[in-house]
């Protein structure tokens, strides 16, 4: 698991997430879990948006406020 996001920085959180995962998990014991928390992932998830945002194949996605005015689903519309 990757963890990401400024609260994944609380004290304990990927020790906490790992124990109770292999609390849930233990018939699959041939699986096994590893926690990975990248010093950046304070800003990782922001990152990701950022570069999501700047693929041209995302802006086919982006809804402008008119849109969504005159048609809400166009959400779905354009996401499927």
């Amino acid at each position: 698991m990757v963890l990401s996001g400024g609260t994944t920085l609380t004290r304990g959180f990927g020790d906490r997430l790992l124990s109770e995962i292999k609390g849930i998990h233990q018939k699959s014991q041939q699986t096994k879990l590893k926690i990975f928390a990248p010093p950046e992932r304070k800003y990782s998830t922001w990152l990701g948006g950022s570069i999501l945002a700047a693929l041209s194949t995302f802006r086919k996605m982006w809804v402008s406020a008119d849109e969504y005015q005159e048609d809400p689903d166009i959400i779905h519309k354009k996401m499927m």
